[in-house]
């Protein structure tokens, strides 16, 4: 089952949320017990019937997509909404990935024997229950089961409203599969209210949620990291740069930076910046932001990039431009003093999400590696590859842009915890 009507308990009605939350609670400490084999098939399972059970999901998501049009949704937001067939045959093939995965479970950390003879041994184990709280991505609920159910965990899906019966129709697929192949009932979940209250309940579930991770624009995230009271990840908010140093290649710098912003301009990892060193921006600047406006794309530019005459599509830079995601086809452009300028102002602005420099001066990349304070940093290359299945992680849960438990992209690891085993023979503390 995926979703559960309320119950009464003791003559008091328990909330969906609760509910769901309890049920959870109980299925994750029988899958921590299942093994690796057990979960692999159960993942396989999954990934089949999302491919199987495709028009079902694609139908729902089509409902989803004509009401955030009939509400005028940004096109960054539609496009992360959408499901077809080769999307949802995509995020099929990430958990056949997740399965193929070395299990981090039973895991030696380290390890030694005591003075005393005590063998002391550190091992990786399930959080328990993992919530997440996403907006317009019903990817996330394919990404975040097959990573839960491979790692042990429990998970509660609660997706937006944007994508509601898309998420809905997935969840409902995946819970099902998992449930056939063996697996607890209640291993994957999904809170049918969409509203803010849900949301609030699951926030507040201390002793219940061990973590809760947001996926989704900056004020939901905000929102999350403010008010809850369980554990959370912050994740995901990309104001990401690219830096054209002086000593870069002028053909490399265009085309990581046409990449950076146009690959897929509404993902957390696309660039919303480009700095340029003043001494380099009168020959190398115009070259790229004419190939930014073949693009498409509206560059936001301070003085100097205005004063430059190079493209049509070009708006005056302010201040909240210099904080902006735009998740969609524009960027801000600022011609910088050099590299210390550069790193000042990507550290002052920046998310701490993914950062990256175009040179081919040594000394200036390991400065710009050391000194930026981001999850990801790029030499000469684009910020686009900031991605679980890019890292060799498989799906991801997330991209953390803080620096306890997990940071940048988050695979099977960061969703484990550690326990200590000490094996005695008699031993007693003096």
């Amino acid at each position: 089952m995926t979703v559960s009507t309320p119950e009464t308990t003791e003559g008091a009605r328990m909330s969906e949320v609760t509910q769901l939350a309890e049920k959870a609670r109980a299925a994750a400490r029988l899958l921590a017990l299942t093994s690796t084999e057990e979960r692999n098939a159960a993942l396989r399972a999954m990934a089949d019937a999302l491919v199987e059970r495709q028009a079902e999901i694609i139908s729902a998501n089509d409902e989803d997509m004509a009401a955030a049009r009939e509400e005028g949704t940004q096109s960054g937001l539609l496009d992360r909404l959408e499901l077809n067939a080769a999307r949802i045959e995509a995020i099929a093939d990430a958990i056949r990935d997740v399965a193929a995965l070395p299990d981090p479970i039973g895991q030696v950390v380290t390890g030694h024997t005591l003075p005393n003879g005590i063998e002391l041994r550190q091992v990786r184990v399930p959080l328990g229950v993992v919530a997440m709280i996403y907006e317009a991505r019903p990817n996330v609920t394919g990404d975040a089961a097959a990573l839960c159910v491979k790692t042990g965990n429990a998970v509660i899906l609660r997706g937006g409203s944007l994508a509601a019966k898309s998420s809905m129709a997935m969840t409902q697929v995946l819970s099902a599969a998992c449930a056939k192949a063996g697996l607890p009932e209640y291993s994957v979940q999904t809170i049918a209210d969409v509203g803010h209250e849900s949301a609030t309940e699951l926030m507040s579930l201390t002793g219940m949620i061990d973590l809760l991770i947001p996926r989704g624009g900056a004020s939901l995230i905000k929102s999350v990291v403010q008010n809850a009271r369980v554990p959370v990840i912050e994740t995901g908010v990309g104001n990401c740069h690219v830096y054209v140093h002086e000593k870069a290649d002028a053909e490399m710098a265009t085309r990581i930076v046409v990449n950076a912003k146009c690959q897929r301009p509404a993902v957390c990892n696309a660039a919303e910046s480009l700095l340029i060193d003043d001494s380099i921006h009168q020959t190398v600047l115009p070259q790229i932001l004419q190939a930014l406006e073949v693009q498409g794309v509206t560059v936001y530019g301070d003085e100097k990039t205005l004063g430059l005459g190079a493209i049509q599509s070009i708006e005056p830079a302010t201040e909240e431009d210099w904080h902006a995601e735009y998740y969609e086809l524009k960027i801000a452009c600022k011609v910088v003093a050099g590299l210390d300028d550069a790193i000042a102002h990507v550290n002052t602005y920046g998310t701490g999400h993914s950062e990256a420099i175009v040179t081919e001066d040594y000394s200036a990349a390991q400065r710009f590696l050391a000194e930026v304070d981001a999850a990801a940093v790029y030499v000469n290359a684009s910020t686009r590859f900031t991605d679980g299945a890019e890292f060799g992680l498989g799906a991801e849960i997330g991209i953390s842009t803080q620096k306890l438990h997990a940071r940048g992209p988050m695979g099977l690891t960061a969703l484990t915890s550690a326990k200590w085993q000490a094996l005695g023979s008699g031993q007693i503390r003096e």
